[in-house]
């Protein structure tokens, strides 16, 4: 009795894993299309995203993904506060994420905008494909920067250092990689003359998937894993390990990845290890300046960090002294 009980709920559990992920993404994007069809889209829309948020949250805890990554990690209050920073202070709390964006063009698109260069008699769902694509480009290339140059990694590791997962750290960027995220995906947009309607959907879409894409939820969507960015692939990119994490850079879509060859999708659902090989400073205030300071940066890069002691001695004395303050890659 007991057996067929636990196979009955192993079944049951499989089958809520398939749906999990389908039923949240399409599900907010239909709460959005009612919302911008409304008097106050961004209202709106922030409470559906608020929806969406809290629907994650209870799911981590009902069927989590791993169990371990629902201990605290002390970086709740630090991942709420780049949240809010980053992505509109005026926003409520994490609802906030990914939304300037879309405020911004409220304020500078109108609806009566003519546009030479934009196709505006497609329906509306190939415009907002198409302006995914573009805007996915920019994506991709900054994120793919961030990762392969080191001044920019300095900035972008602060989104790499968590050692978990979770629906709260989706916002979790430094207020320098967002902004210039935020510009490499829009600009192109406005230079085309791409109207308000487009530019809402586009900070929609972006702001359901980076939910998901960071939640603790057990979700099986190899169907969805070649076109759109899902949570196995961006467990992926957080890999500590470096071929493992240099991969799934897109963050809607997954185009330019297949096209540029850094997509990666392993049969095993989760990487064993997430983070960085350097540090983070502990507090919010301190992991916004440390990027500015070469002795942050060192600490970031996990590179070593000379004591007071050592800066005047020779390069000879500084090679033969023992590693103290080296970073573990451990």
């Amino acid at each position: 009795m007991h057996h067929d009980q636990a196979t009955a709920e192993t079944k049951s559990s499989y089958l809520l894993s398939l749906v999990w992920w389908p039923l949240l993404y399409f599900g907010a994007l239909v709460g959005a299309e009612f919302a911008f069809a409304s008097n106050a889209p961004i209202m709106w829309f922030n409470a559906v995203y608020a929806a969406l948020l809290g629907a994650i949250f209870l799911l981590e805890r009902a069927t989590p993904h791993r169990a371990e990554w629902l201990e605290h990690d002390g970086e709740l209050l630090n991942d709420i506060g780049h949240t809010l920073l980053t992505k509109g202070v005026a926003q409520l709390a994490v609802a906030a994420t990914s939304i300037v964006p879309m405020a911004v063009a409220t304020v500078t698109r109108t609806d009566d905008h003519v546009s030479q260069l934009w196709p505006t008699q497609w329906p509306l769902i190939a415009q907002v494909v198409l302006a995914l694509v573009i805007a996915e480009f920019g994506l991709y290339w900054s994120h793919r920067i961030a990762h392969e140059n080191l001044f920019f990694w300095r900035f972008h590791a602060l989104h790499h250092s968590v050692i978990r997962l979770w629906v709260v750290n989706t916002g979790r960027f430094h207020v320098v990689d967002s902004l210039i995220k935020m510009v490499l995906s829009q600009v192109p947009l406005y230079l085309l003359d791409a109207p308000l309607q487009v530019f809402l959907w586009v900070g929609a879409v972006t702001a359901i998937t980076g939910l998901l894409t960071h939640c603790n939820v057990e979700t099986r969507t190899a169907l969805f894993d070649p076109v759109f960015a899902t949570p196995k692939l961006h467990r992926w990119h957080h890999s500590k390990t470096l071929k493992e994490g240099n991969s799934n850079y897109c963050e809607n879509v997954m185009i330019w990845d297949h096209v540029f060859g850094t997509y990666l999708n392993p049969d095993k659902a989760s990487p064993d290890r997430l983070g960085i090989s350097g540090r983070v400073a502990p507090d919010f205030v301190g992991q916004i300046l440390q990027p500015f300071s070469r002795k942050g940066a060192r600490q970031i890069l996990g590179q070593r960090v000379e004591s007071p002691e050592e800066s005047g001695k020779s390069a000879d004395e500084k090679a033969n002294a023992p590693a103290v303050g080296r970073i573990s890659e451990a």
